[in-house]
């Protein structure tokens, strides 16, 4: 069973910036495409960034590109979502998810797809606040 880690969550002001972290449990990162989400309370759970196996292309949410950046290191067998420039309203739990291997979901044409996720981390707390 296929299990993914994330870290790095915490509290930042406004304007701040965190590093979040996924580790998978196998070497995946040639197989799998990777996507980040965030659930904020009350809210459905979104799509943010997702790269892609293959190409390494990778893929935004409109309300953080530019403050968004999505990397993968296969040596440290890591993706990485570097969030700069937080909002409030990036107040929420980020989780890591991938569905099924060689799925090519994520393009830099189409997120990945929050229902479609075969496999998610426990996700990691991330509160934008002053």
């Amino acid at each position: 069973q296929l299990q993914l880690a994330e870290s790095g969550g915490g509290l930042v002001q406004p304007g701040g910036s965190l590093r979040l972290s996924c580790v998978p449990s196998g070497k995946i990162l040639d197989d799998y495409d990777i996507g980040w989400f965030r659930q904020a309370p009350g809210k459905e759970r979104e799509a943010v960034s997702c790269i892609s196996r293959s190409d390494g292309g990778t893929n935004y949410a409109v309300s953080v590109v530019g403050r968004f950046a999505i990397s993968k290191d296969k040596a440290k067998n890591t993706v990485y979502l570097q969030m700069n420039s937080l909002k409030p309203e990036d107040t929420a739990v980020y989780y890591c998810a991938t569905d099924l291997p060689y799925s090519s979901s994520c393009s830099w044409t189409s997120l990945m797809k929050p229902y479609a996720m075969e496999y998610w981390g426990k996700g990691t707390l991330v509160t934008v606040s002053s």
